[in-house]
């Protein structure tokens, strides 16, 4: 089977540099997958992509050495199983708020005995190889989005779920979650700044990978710095909206030999 490169980042005490995907079009994925991404997930829940689209996302991405990975809308075993199928080689799970929650979702990743996916990996077998029924449970990563009030009375307990590869911080919701405003990119004296360390420093104990979403580089950057071994940054959708308002902006402000704006 086809090994999972992130795997052997995370073992080494490296970050992986993740790249999400919003738009449910195969060229834009093409086009971010060759910009030299460790991983890329494809947004089932907030995106606007549906399975079609999606698995002709993971092709996509497949004509590089970029590892697929899709967050679903939820913990529904059906959809996680059938993005298995697909060929993705993760899957980040948003809601998890207990420990049984959590068992569910590991569960729908792993064939038996451990888990309770059924097998039928039509694409799977076709990226992964012949043999993806015999050593996937050992190459899919599943990571457990800590997002709600629930979830931060319960971090050990989710941690501790057997099979399960790391947490993943969406800060929007877990802003509402303790009664802030939902944004990305929390400075320090920020309230939702101090409960992300939180979560982060129950993951280091347990021993599992964290993961976060991020705004911008720099800021990407200093959860690395932090102890964070999964970054996401910015989107495809908010790439192509930035990129394209910086250059309209740039007429704006130049004024025509008439004293006219463009």
């Amino acid at each position: 089977m086809r090994k999972n490169k992130l795997k052997k980042i995370f073992s080494e005490g490296k970050a992986v540099i993740n790249g999400w995907l919003q738009i449910p079009n195969s060229f834009s994925a093409e086009v971010m997958t060759n910009q030299g991404w460790d991983s890329l997930t494809i947004d089932m829940q907030h995106g606007v992509v549906d399975y079609p689209n999606a698995l002709k996302m993971l092709q996509a991405i497949s004509t590089t050495d970029v590892v697929p990975m899709a967050r679903v809308n939820w913990n529904e075993p059906g959809q996680i199983m059938k993005i298995l199928d697909a060929g993705s080689y993760g899957v980040i799970c948003p809601m998890v708020s207990n420990r049984k929650e959590a068992e569910n979702f590991v569960n729908a990743c792993l064939y038996p005995p451990k888990g309770y996916r059924s097998f039928g990996p039509i694409r799977g077998l076709l990226y992964g190889g012949p043999d993806y029924g015999k050593f996937a449970n050992d190459e899919i990563l599943k990571f457990a989005m800590i997002e709600t009030k629930e979830s931060l009375d319960n971090l050990d307990s989710i941690m501790t779920t057997p099979g399960l590869s790391g947490i993943y911080i969406g800060p929007a919701d877990l802003s509402l979650a303790i009664g802030e405003e939902p944004s990305f990119d929390k400075p320090e004296k920020d309230k939702v700044y101090s409960t992300i360390m939180k979560i982060l420093e129950h993951a280091k104990k347990n021993k599992i990978i964290a993961g976060i979403h991020n705004m911008k580089a720099e800021y990407a950057l200093k959860m690395i710095e932090k102890g964070f071994q999964l970054v996401t940054i910015g989107s495809d959708q908010r790439f192509m909206s930035a990129g394209a308002k910086d250059a309209i902006s740039k007429f704006k402000n130049i004024k025509t030999k008439e004293g006219k704006a463009y």
